[in-house]
């Protein structure tokens, strides 16, 4: 029995040391055989992009000729073709996933250091009489401090000299492509890194006549106008596409082959229920490696790839979205689809004001799955239903509701507790103070929008529903009645609890004397337009329904019900 043998993302080490592997060889002769000349593949963190990656080059990398017994036993041997092309390529294959600079400066300066290792790793041209005086003077001026101008060319030299050396064109990969472009974007110095990186991945993948074949890998596909404008001879398989679509991750089929390997065949449909759910192309019973692989190491289900890396910018752009965008994220928490037109393309800049952005980056992320994808025949745009993609990610992310209010001490629980006890005035103490605490936490922070209280609200919503899932049904801006209630908690145990409504209202000084004019005008929407109607439908009595009107002015808030 293989190892189980968790961390490893190199392919010989892996075949040495006889760590537990499911053969993706495959993908080394489909790709090469659809012979696209740049091939940029974008799939969810730990999905095996890296250990892919790995594979390519131990294959095809002059400096692994005859090692034929890296790949004896596997699929790619079984193809006579094959053999011949093992270890007949120089391969240049470079990683950015350890950018994560705070600024611009200092990116390019990790990027240079990257460019330099390789060159000193190549230092055997310099020995050989084949590169020019002029070249020769470049090549020994590389360092991580070379101007910019200078950075953006060295892979293509690098690719000619290899070429001068060995006779053949290089094939060049160049794996997390798009992690410095998070960082950027994180940071506040996205439109500064686009440049260089538009200038680098032209020079590299596109005006380099001793390129042979490129691959790309990133989890976002960047929009080509922000870094891949000139870029044409691009293929972009994202998780939608057919290409390779098993060839990242582990199929059903494998993963219970793997449980009946180790023992594990009784627990498939625990694994199942935790981790399923991811979809490339029409594969849709998908599952990350780094879950199945702890979970067979540790023969118990938890939050392995939830916990693998900061979730901080899936987090933040659904605590700062707009009410859709949180109205939209409920829906989803409460195991609902959401159905909506997106473009897959990941536009960084656009991704404070254009909400569809958000849902594109969740699902390159791997946070959404696609249960149907239509185009539409008006509009020639594809139509999305997408949902949370499984247990572990719906855990993940009630986990970080929670976290949003922890900071306020305690409070946001003991405001749950007063209300189920329907305590008014420990209700009004509580939330004043949770208020305080986190009121702008839910908006940007910097320029603070007309929206925040809308923001805060349904940041607190949100919380409401992972509080009280399992004793509550909770639904917000539902019709009943006359008109859209605002919340709405219906009992999972009518003789248990009570129902509840809420109804949320800004002050408004034109109207309204003060904060209590408010909370009367609140509830009295809440009689006029009949919202108890569908609690009652459902057999909650009206004595078991209590109304409460919610009034916010500025960081204020003041709770009166009936």
């Amino acid at each position: 029995m293989q190892k189980t043998g968790i961390g490893y993302q190199d392919f010989e080490e892996i075949r040495q040391e006889n760590i537990f592997y499911v053969d993706k060889t495959r993908f080394i002769r489909e790709w090469w055989d659809n012979a696209d000349k740049v091939t940029l593949i974008t799939r969810p963190r730990r999905f095996g992009k890296t250990l892919t990656m790995s594979m390519v080059e131990k294959f095809f990398s002059v400096r692994y000729a005859g090692r034929e017994d890296l790949f004896q036993g596997l699929e790619i041997w079984e193809d006579e073709r094959f053999k011949e092309l093992q270890g007949s390529y120089p391969v240049i294959s470079i990683s950015f996933a350890n950018v994560k600079e705070k600024d611009y400066k200092a990116t390019v300066h990790r990027i240079c250091q990257i460019i330099t290792d390789l060159y000193n790793d190549n230092r055997f041209l310099l020995e050989q009489d084949l590169l020019s005086k002029e070249e020769r003077s470049y090549f020994q001026k590389i360092s991580a401090h070379m101007p910019e101008v200078e950075a953006t060319i060295a892979l293509h030299r690098l690719s000619r000299f290899l070429y001068y050396y060995y006779g053949r064109k290089v094939i060049l990969l160049l794996d997390e492509y798009d992690t410095p472009m998070q960082e950027a974007y994180v940071n506040g110095y996205w439109a500064e890194l686009v440049s260089f990186t538009r200038n680098l991945f032209n020079s590299a993948f596109k005006t380099n006549p001793y390129l042979e074949r490129g691959v790309m890998t990133g989890i976002t596909r960047v929009s080509r106008e922000s870094i891949f404008s000139d870029l044409n001879n691009l293929e972009i398989v994202t998780t939608t596409s057919e290409k390779y679509s098993d060839c990242f991750g582990f199929t059903e089929k494998e993963v219970f082959a793997a449980l009946a390997e180790y023992g594990l065949w009784e627990q498939r449909q625990e694994v199942k229920a935790w981790y399923d759910g991811f979809t490339f192309g029409r594969n849709k019973d998908m599952y990350n490696p780094w879950s199945i692989l702890n979970y067979l190491d540790k023969k118990q289900a938890g939050m392995y790839w939830a916990n693998t890396s900061s979730n901080s910018l899936a987090g933040r752009l659904i605590r700062e979205g707009n009410v859709q965008v949180k109205e939209d994220f409920e829906d989803l928490l409460l195991g609902r689809h959401l159905q909506i037109e997106l473009d897959e393309q990941v536009v960084y800049d656009q991704l404070p004001v254009k909400m569809n952005a958000i849902w594109s980056l969740l699902l390159a992320g791997g946070y959404l799955r696609v249960v149907r994808r239509e185009l539409s025949q008006r509009t020639g745009r594809w139509n999305y239903t997408l949902a949370l993609t499984n247990r572990e990610v719906c855990l993940m992310f009630e986990g970080m509701i929670q976290e949003w209010f922890s900071q306020s001490g305690g409070n946001y629980n003991n405001f749950i507790k007063a209300l189920l006890a329907n305590d008014v005035e420990a209700m009004n103490e509580y939330m004043n103070k949770v208020a305080m605490t986190t009121f702008s936490y839910f908006d940007s922070g910097k320029n603070p929008s007309s929206e925040e209280p809308e923001r805060f609200y349904h940041g607190f919503v949100l919380g409401l529903t992972v509080e009280l899932s399992g004793r509550y049904v909770l639904t917000s801006n539902r019709e009943s009645g006359f008109g859209r209630y605002d919340v709405m908690l219906e009992p999972v145990d009518f003789t248990k609890d009570n129902g509840i409504i809420m109804e949320f209202k800004v002050f408004q000084p034109g109207k309204e004397k003060g904060l209590e004019d408010t909370v009367a005008a609140a509830l009295a929407q809440i009689e006029e337009k009949r919202y108890e109607t569908a609690l009652t439908a459902k057999g909650v009595l009206r004595e078991r329904i209590r109304k409460y009107g919610f009034a916010f002015r500025g960081k204020e808030v003041l709770i009166g019900g009936r």
